[in-house]
C-alpha cells in the first residue's frame, strides 16, 4: 500500500523538499565552519546517578559553567543538586537529596552547611569567581548561594527562609523572586537576572543588593476583573529601563552585560559605565494585554532576527552564544547578525546527534564554550549535556581545482572524476553509496537499486522519479534531474544521492568539496 512520504520517516520528507535545491555554494555563515553535535554527559534518563558520564543521569539540568581546567559545573535543577563533570566522570559538588515526594521526585529545601549537608531548591544557574568560588541562582529558594573552595555553602543574599519578594538591602534583608541567571565580575560583584521581578540586580561581595533598572509592573487582565502583574519593555537610561522575565545574563570583555530578555524575545545590552540599556537583537510587539511578545524564529540582521524564549548566554571571542530554548536551537550574535549554530526551529524538538542542521535539542537553557570551538549545551528536557564541535576536514581536501566528495571526515575515491554541471555536482552512484554503507546492484535494464537494512531506493535512468521503500511503506520521489549513464557509470547529483539516503550535504566552495554527513 502506498503511503505519504512523511509516513515513512522524516528523513525522506526532508529529501523531497531538498531535491529542488542545487549543489551550488550557499552563503557561508560567519561563525566559520560546519559543526557536529554529540552527547557529553547524561544517559537521558531522569535521575541523579553519578559515575561515568555516559551512564550518569540528570533531572532537567538548566545551567552550566566551564572552568579553565575543563571541569563543567552543572545546576541540576529538578534534582536540586550542583553537579560537576570532569575527566569523563560525573559527581555531586553540593546538595543532598533527603526525601522524595509521592511521585518519586526529590524534594528541595534551604539549608546551608557543608557541601554534602546543604540543600537547594531548583537551582537554575551557576558561575565562578576568580578565586574558584561557585555562585548559584537558587531559583526556588529566591536566593543567591555561594559554595566556597572548601565546600562550605552559604546564602549570600536573599531570605533565609526562602521567601519571595522585591527588596534591596544587605544579605538576608534582600528579597528576590525566582532569580534564574547570574554572572560574576572579576571584582566579585554578582549580577543577577531576577526573573519574576523583571529586574537586573547587583550583589556586592559582602551581599549588599541593589536594583539597577526601574521596578514597574504592568497589569494584564487574564479574566474580566482579574489582573495579573507582568513585565514591560523600555530601552534608554538604565534607571528607567524595563524588562520582561530576564532569564540569561553574561559579562562581555568590557565588563558590560548582555541580558536575555525572555518575555520580550530580545537580547539587551547594559552599558554599566554609560548607564544605558539598548536592544541588540530580536524584536516583536508587546500588546497592552499580553504577558509576552510572541516567539518566532529568523536569522539575519540582528534587529530583524527573532527568538523564542532565549535563555542562557555565553560571551566568546566569536560573539554571543544564545540558548534559544523555545526554538530548540543554539544561536550566535556576531557583528550585528544572528546565525543558527545548531538545531532548528523548523523541525520538532527531540534528541538527534549529528550535523548541525539535522541535530535536535529539547528546550536548551544554557551554553558555554572553551574558546577553541567547542560549545557545551544544557539540553534541559533531554536530561543531558550536549557538545557541539567543529567538523574536521579530511586529509587531502586541498584547493587544487578538482571537485571532491567526503563522507564524514573521509574522502570518497572515484574512478570517474565528479563534475559540476548546471550548479550541480554529479557523481558516480556506486562509490558514494558504498561509502554510506549501501549495497548497489542493477535490476533490469536502466534500473539501479540501493539497499541498506530496510531501506530500498530505486533509480531509473532517464526518469525523474525514484522510489523509496521502508518499513512503513513506499513513496515516489519526483526529482529535478534524472540519473544518466556516462562512461559506463550511473551519475546523479550528489545532493540527491545523499539526501535520499538521509544525510546532510554542505558545499565548501573554496575547497570545491561536497561534504556528506
Amino acid at each position: 500500500m502506498k503511503k505519504t512520504l512523511a509516513s515513512i520517516n522524516r528523513i525522506a520528507w526532508t529529501a523531497l523538499l531538498a531535491f529542488a535545491v542545487s549543489a551550488a555554494p550557499a552563503a557561508a555563515a560567519r561563525y566559520d565552519g560546519l559543526k557536529n553535535v554529540d552527547d557529553f554527559a547524561g544517559s537521558g534518563q531522569y535521575g541523579e546517578s553519578d559515575g561515568a558520564a555516559a551512564a550518569a543521569s540528570f533531572r532537567s539540568p538548566k545551567g552550566i559553567k566551564l572552568l579553565a581546567d575543563g571541569t563543567l559545573i552543572i545546576a541540576d535543577t529538578d534534582s536540586h543538586l550542583i553537579r560537576r563533570a570532569k575527566d569523563g566522570q560525573i559527581g555531586t559538588l553540593a546538595g543532598v537529596t533527603f526525601r522524595f515526594d509521592a511521585a518519586g521526585k526529590p524534594v528541595g529545601g534551604l539549608a546551608d552547611g557543608t557541601a554534602r549537608a546543604s540543600v537547594f531548591q531548583s537551582p537554575s544557574d551557576v558561575d565562578v569567581d576568580a578565586a574558584g568560588n561557585v555562585y548559584v541562582a537558587d531559583t526556588g529558594n529566591h536566593v543567591i548561594r555561594k559554595i566556597d573552595r572548601k565546600g562550605q555553602v552559604t546564602t549570600l543574599a536573599g531570605s533565609d527562609i526562602g521567601a519571595a519578594g522585591w527588596k534591596d538591602g544587605k544579605g538576608g534583608e534582600a528579597r528576590f523572586y525566582a532569580p534564574s541567571a547570574l554572572a560574576v565580575a572579576p571584582d566579585g560583584t554578582v549580577y543577577v537576572a531576577d526573573t519574576l521581578n523583571h529586574a537586573i540586580r547587583k550583589v556586592t561581595p559582602d551581599g549588599d543588593v541593589t536594583t539597577l533598572n526601574a521596578f514597574r509592573l504592568r497589569g494584564v487582565e487574564v479574566f474580566p476583573g482579574v489582573v495579573e502583574p507582568a513585565g514591560d519593555y523600555r530601552d534608554g537610561k538604565l534607571s528607567e529601563a524595563l524588562f520582561n522575565e530576564p532569564s540569561g545574563i553574561a559579562l562581555d570583555d568590557r565588563g558590560n552585560l548582555y541580558v536575555s530578555d525572555s518575555g520580550n524575545q530580545r537580547i539587551r545590552y547594559i552599558d554599566l559605565a554609560a548607564g544605558t540599556v539598548t536592544t541588540v537583537a530580536g524584536g516583536g510587539d508587546l500588546g497592552a494585554n499580553d504577558f509576552y511578545v510572541a516567539g518566532d524564529y529568523a536569522d539575519g540582521e540582528a534587529r530583524e532576527a527573532r527568538f523564542d524564549s532565549p535563555k542562557g548566554l555565553a560571551y566568546t571571542p566569536q560573539g554571543l552564544l544564545i540558548a534559544d530554548s523555545g526554538n530548540h536551537a543554539v544561536r550566535l550574535l556576531q557583528d550585528g547578525t544572528v546565525y543558527t549554530v545548531a538545531g532548528s526551529a523548523r523541525a520538532e524538538a527531540g534528541k538527534v546527534n549529528g550535523p548541525e542542521k539535522t541535530a535536535r535539542f529539547m528546550f536548551p537553557t544554557d551554553v558555554d564554550a572553551d574558546g577553541r570551538g567547542t560549545i557545551y549545551v544544557a539540553d534541559a528536557y533531554n536530561n543531558q549535556i550536549r557538545v557541539i564541535t567543529d567538523y574536521r576536514l579530511p586529509e587531502g581536501a586541498a584547493a587544487d581545482g578538482n571537485i571532491r566528495v567526503a563522507v564524514g571526515e573521509r574522502l570518497v575515491a572515484f574512478d570517474v572524476q565528479p563534475v559540476m554541471r548546471n550548479a550541480r555536482v554529479l557523481v558516480s552512484v556506486r562509490p558514494i553509496a558504498e561509502a554510506l554503507g549501501y549495497a548497489v546492484r542493477p535490476e533490469g535494464s536502466g534500473t539501479v537499486v540501493l539497499e541498506r537494512g530496510d531501506l530500498r531506493v530505486v533509480l531509473r535512468i532517464g526518469e525523474t522519479a525514484a522510489t523509496v521503500s521502508g518499513p512503513s511503506g513506499t513513496a515516489e520521489l519526483q526529482l529535478d534531474a534524472a540519473p544518466s549513464i556516462e562512461n559506463g557509470r550511473t551519475r546523479v547529483p550528489v545532493r540527491f544521492i545523499s539526501e535520499a539516503l538521509g544525510k546532510q550535504v554542505d558545499w565548501i566552495g573554496d575547497l570545491q568539496l561536497a561534504v556528506i554527513r
